[in-house]
């Protein structure tokens, strides 16, 4: 098993992943080829996947704004779970966010993502109750509509 920084060239095999993955949602922009690519250039050095056998087997999209780092899309194929990889890949996303000299990462895990919630419980990861997340999909229409 290897863990190490993700690449661009890595997308095939993460996007692969992906869609075996129950509990989180692709969107067709920011993680297509492109978007991940943007992604990556942003952030060339935090984002990580673990590789058995030429295989993509784990991933996590890590990137900071410069205050606090995030962290998306952390999954691990469920032949490899219970061995210790998503932790490691965590631990290793955190340590490129600590070198970029980050004190504080969040992300975001969906309610009805059970296997998701009991990682992040089970390592320690703390569940905030003080705050809401909000969103807003950036298009044309959007905007137009906001700016009324």
């Amino acid at each position: 098993m290897t863990i190490r920084t993700m690449t661009s060239e890595d997308y095939d095999g993460v996007y692969a992943l992906w869609m075996t993955i129950k509990g989180f949602a692709i969107r067709s922009i920011d993680d297509s080829r492109s978007g991940v690519e943007r992604f990556l250039r942003r952030n060339p050095d935090t984002s990580v996947v673990a590789v058995e056998d030429g295989r993509v087997v784990g991933s996590i999209l890590c990137g900071h704004d410069g205050r606090r780092g995030c962290l998306y899309h952390v999954c691990v194929h469920r032949d490899y779970r219970m061995r210790g990889i998503g932790k490691a890949m965590v631990v290793y996303a955190m340590n490129a966010l600590k070198n970029e000299e980050i004190s504080k990462v969040s992300l975001i895990a969906f309610t009805k993502n059970d296997i998701g919630n009991a990682f992040w419980n089970r390592i320690g990861w703390t569940k905030r109750q003080d705050l809401n997340y909000y969103d807003f999909v950036l298009n044309e229409r959007n905007i137009e509509e906001f700016n009324k």
